[in-house]
Formats: C-alpha cells, structure tokens, sequence
C-alpha cells in the first residue's frame, strides 16, 4: 500500500512539474495577435485586448485578459466591452501548439444592440458566401482556435431598434454551451427596469446556429417572466410558456410557432410572425382558453361623478406621473408604424366583471387605419357584436363603430361602465357610434351617434309610475286604489330612439307597456352630470278598486309625469288634479248638454247653450 501511494505522488508531483512548465514555456501573449485574426476572419468583427494576457491555473486552467471590445465591421460603438474576459482553455491541445477554448466568460460586461453598434457595408463590398466559418489558412502559423462555451455574469443589455427608446437589460446571466455542429444549450436570466415597470425575465432554451447568421432557431422549452409597477395591476403578472421562434436574416422575418404561455390566470396558444423593414409586417393568430382582462389590466379610474360621491373614502391608487412634453404625440400614434393582420378567438374572456364567451375578433391595421371586420361574442343568453374602425392616420383620431346587441342584459352592462341607474331587462340594439378616443369617459364627453333601443321584461327601481299615479289620484279624488308596495315600475316592452351628441343623450318616441300601465314620452340625460329630464304621459289601465265613470276615464287619460334631477336622487312632478278638474269639466259640461237637449225649446236651455259655447 506504501508503494501505491508514493507512485502517486510521484505521479501528481510531474504532473504538477509538466502542468507548471507548460505554464511557463507557453506565453498567453503569444495567442493575442493569433485570436484577433481568428475573430476578423470568421466574423469580420474587430477583437481589442486591452493589456497583457496572463495565466490562472486553478481551479480551471484559463487566461485572465483586461479590458476588451468587439466591433462590428464599420460600426461607431462596440457590439460587446467587459472590463475583463475569462478563457478556460485546455490543458492537452497545448502541447501540440493548439488553443481550444471551452468557454468564455465575461463579467460586467455591456452589450449594445443599437444602431450605432451595427455592421455598417461599404457599397463596394463583397458578398460573402453561405458559409458558417471561413477555413484556416497557412498564415494560422499552425494554431487552431474552438469555443464550445460562452458564460456572461452580471451584465448589461442596451437594445435599440432604429429611433425608438433603448431598453436596458440589467442583471444578464447568460450560459450558452454548444457542440461541433453548432447545436446549442442557452439559459438566460435577466431584469428590465423601465417607466416605473420591473419586468424579471428567465429561460431555457434549445438553438440552432448551424446556418446562422443567415437563419437561427430557438427552442424555448421554459419561459418565466414577472412584471410589477406603474399602470399594472397589484398584484403585477406572473406567466411561463414555451414557443418555438425562427429569425431568418435575408428576409428579415421573426416567426414565433407553437405559443402556448400564461400570464396570471389567462392562457394562449397560437403563432405569430413579422417581417422587419421600414414597416414592420405582422400577423397574429392566437387562440385564448381563458382571457381575465382584468388580472392583466390595471384597475379602471374613477370617474369624477363617482369621486363626488366617495369623499371621505380610500384615495385610489396613484400611477406613474406623466413626463411633459412640447411634443406631444397623438393617440394611437404607433398604430401608424406598422401593418398587422390579426385573428383572435377566445372561449371565456372576462372584462370590466362582464363574462363572454365564443370570442371571435378579426382585425387589419395598415399604417394607422385599423379596420374591426369582426368583433363578437355570446354574453349570458345574448349575442353582442362590435365592427367598427380606427384612423389615426391624421393628427386627430376618429373612430366609428356599428355595435348590435341582442338579448344583453342591460344591467350589466349599466354596472359595468359604473352608470348609477337601477335597471334590468334584456336589450336588443342597433347604432351607429362616433367618437375620436376609444374609452368610457370619451363616450360619456365627445362621442356622437344613434340608436334604436328594444328592452323588454325591464324593471327600474326607485318609481312605481302605476304607483305614482294612483297615489296622487286618491289624494284627490274618492277614487281607491289597490295596495302595491313594489318600489319599481316593470314593462314588458320599451322602445325609444336615441341620440348622442357630446355627453348629451336624447331619448325620442319612447312607448312602453306592460299588463298595468301604457306609457309614452321623451326625454334628455347628461352622461357627464348624471342628471335626467324626462317626461311621460302614463295610462294606468289596473289596480283601480271599483268601477265607475271616473276609473273608466282614467284608464283612457294619459297623466303628464316629468322625472328630473341626479340620477341617484330623482324627482317627479303629476298634473293629477288639471286632469281630474278636467274630467269633472266635462261630466258637468255632458250633463249640461243633455239637458239642453231635452229642453231645447226653453229659454233657459239656449241659455245654458251660449255658456258652454264660450267654455
């Protein structure tokens, strides 16, 4: 056992012996010259190595550099600078004067992908063959080079794509480990911090380098990211997927194939693919299991007639404050930079506490006119749709839609956009809507339109006309009434036609019935204000106790009703007692008349004549 153990450390003492030699007989420098000519060879990029280059044996043989650049051809920035670089290179080649690196690691170092750091092609220059590497030549002076590995450690990534704002990737680990075939292994992590939004980004993926730069793939087997802060919802977005994405250089095209990602309770399968250029070329064709709008959304403002009535209560959220600017740009100003054509389905989507489902949506925007061919879906027992248009290819955007509802449930709807009115009932609708900014508070202030409304089994809460009515006719009259204590007026059905002009919303020809009561009128309301002028004339046609001439006539005499003031706290006014003193006009002017008749022959008759002439 003795001699085992000294022949191994006779061993490991010339190993160490041999490792130390090679160490010093083999000058690192001596490979600088060599790996900047590799590198403008295989990539026409311009290597610069700062400082000498010097050995670090353990744990991992390796050569230790200062600051270094790597340089597109022709470009003004460098694409990469680290203020040191890391080669682990192995131990056996060296003997046979070969350098074969199995991995490169930076650390701190900065990435640009901008256009200042891009390849810049003289007009006069070749084009260079589809070739992954160009061969070794005599000149090598009988050196290779190979890289099997790349490690980044906390770095930066500047991205910029021509005049937009640059992104900045901060916290990069990279590790990138590929074989002779350039089949590789990519993990990535990182942070993005920008607007007030912290957005954490990881990944595993799968690539295919083997005919890059001319075309890569990506597998992207795990995708995690979370997104926090301004405008975004409390609790931010937590998603993971995975996809497949192919970049082909000549035709500058990103294809993104078999999506299927999660982003806090919603879900997404699909593809999606855009052809770069000076107007980028999109397409879209997702399919959503399950969209929670409002899991992904940040929560709706509140709009200033409902602060009026919450003072005292929990001040809302506050969002990011808005950056001035003499320059401000119009809205939807980025619809202008690109074309797309998309095609949505969604089996449930949930938006503003409104469930639809068999969501469908097909749209085509071209450079800013964005034209809504399709946009429907079944909400409750309904059927909603949505075609409409956006142009904002002029300074001020207009937009026009075509909405037709059938079967909705207006209450919902009511609740949804927080309009205080008590009213159920299934509507069915056909308008014609304009306005120039896509959102609740613009329709309330500066949309235009028409419409024709169809509600039936409605009921409002707060009045009982038949109710009304029959109250005021009792304090007037002997005439009884039968109990009701329902607070709502119910019809079977109610139409109007209704126009919008700038939060001002009129309501014409309105005709309801129902199996108590007959009504008609018109009336205005301001969205803005929340107030209502309106004005009935209601025909109570049950609920009388007795019959007689007098209940007989009321059922037949439209009673003028006026409803006004704030929606929350609404007036009425009856013209009860003009009716009645009517009636009893002209029951005493029938029964004058009869006996006028009877007695025509008498002075007092003609008499009495010539006085109901004169009434």
């Amino acid at each position: 056992m003795r001699r085992v153990l000294t022949t191994l450390m006779i061993l490991l003492v010339v190993l160490v012996a041999g490792l130390s030699a090679l160490v010093l007989l083999v000058n690192p420098n001596d490979f600088r010259a060599y790996m900047v000519r590799q590198v403008e060879a295989r990539s026409g990029y311009e290597l610069k190595l700062d400082g000498p280059l010097r050995w670090h044996v353990w744990p991992q043989l390796s050569i230790l550099s200062g600051r270094m650049s790597l340089t597109a051809p022709g470009a003004s920035a460098p694409l990469v600078s680290a203020d040191n670089m890391r080669l682990d290179v192995a131990l056996m080649p060296l003997i046979s004067h070969q350098l074969q690196v199995n991995q490169v690691m930076l650390k701190g170092a900065v990435i640009q992908l901008t256009p200042q750091s891009e390849a810049v092609r003289k007009p006069d220059a070749p084009v260079a063959p589809r070739a992954n590497s160009l061969p070794d030549v005599a000149e090598d002076a009988g050196w290779s080079f190979d890289i099997a590995s790349l490690k980044v450690v906390d770095s930066v990534l500047v991205f910029q794509h021509e005049d937009e704002d640059q992104v900045t990737v901060r916290n990069i680990n990279l590790k990138m480990e590929q074989d002779q075939h350039h089949l590789a292994t990519l993990d990535f992590s990182g942070r993005i911090n920008r607007n007030q939004r912290d957005m954490t980004l990881s990944l595993n993926a799968n690539l295919n380098a083997s005919d890059y730069p001319h075309q890569l793939t990506a597998d992207i087997q795990q995708l995690n990211w979370q997104l926090s802060g301004a405008d975004l919802p409390a609790q931010g977005i937590t998603g993971q997927g995975s996809l497949q994405a192919l970049w082909r250089e000549e035709q500058k095209q990103l294809e993104l194939n078999n999506l299927n990602l999660q982003a806090n309770d919603s879900s997404l399968k699909g593809r999606a693919s855009v052809l770069l250029g000076e107007q980028p070329k999109w397409v879209f064709d997702l399919q959503f299991d399950k969209l929670n709008l409002e899991t992904l959304l940040p929560p709706q403002p509140v709009t200033t007639a409902e602060s009026d009535t919450q003072l005292g209560a929990t001040p809302p959220k506050q969002t990011r404050p808005v950056i001035a600017s003499s320059d401000e740009a119009p809205d939807y100003n980025g619809l202008r930079s690109f074309t797309a054509d998309i095609l949505l389905k969604a089996n449930t989507v949930r938006w503003r506490g409104i469930d639809f489902t068999n969501v469908s949506s097909q749209m085509l925007n071209h450079n800013g006119l964005l034209v809504i061919s399709e946009l429907s879906g079944q909400m409750g027992a309904g059927h909603i749709s949505l075609p409409g248009l956006l142009d904002v290819r002029k300074d001020m955007a207009k937009a026009e839609f075509q909405p037709r509802l059938e079967n909705i449930e207006i209450g919902t709807i009511l609740q949804a956009f927080n309009y205080p009115i008590a009213l159920t009932g299934n509507l069915t609708m056909a308008g014609d809507f304009s306005g120039d900014k896509i959102d609740a508070d613009a329709f309330r202030r500066s949309w235009q339109g028409q419409a024709h409304v169809d509600l039936t089994n409605s009921r409002m809460e707060g009045l009982n006309f038949q109710q009304l009515v029959q109250q005021a006719v009792e304090r007037s009259s002997n005439v009884k009434a039968q109990e009701n204590f329902e607070s709502a007026t119910r019809l079977d059905n109610f139409t109007t036609d209704m126009t919008l002009d700038n939060g001002q919303l009129s309501l014409d020809d309105m005709q309801g019935q129902s199996s108590l009561l007959v009504l008609s009128g018109k009336g205005t309301m301001d969205l803005v204000k929340e107030t209502t002028d309106t004005r009935f004339n209601i025909r109570v046609l049950s609920g009388w106790k007795g019959d007689g001439p007098l209940i007989e006539a009321l059922k037949e005499t439209p009673i003028p009703l006026n409803v006004y003031g704030k929606w929350q706290e609404l007036n009425y006014s009856l013209q009860v007692d003009q009716i009645l003193r009517k009636h009893l006009q002209d029951e005493a002017k029938r029964r004058l008349n009869e006996w006028a008749d009877k007695n025509k022959d008498s002075q007092d008759s003609k008499d009495v004549k010539k006085l109901l002439d004169k009434l």
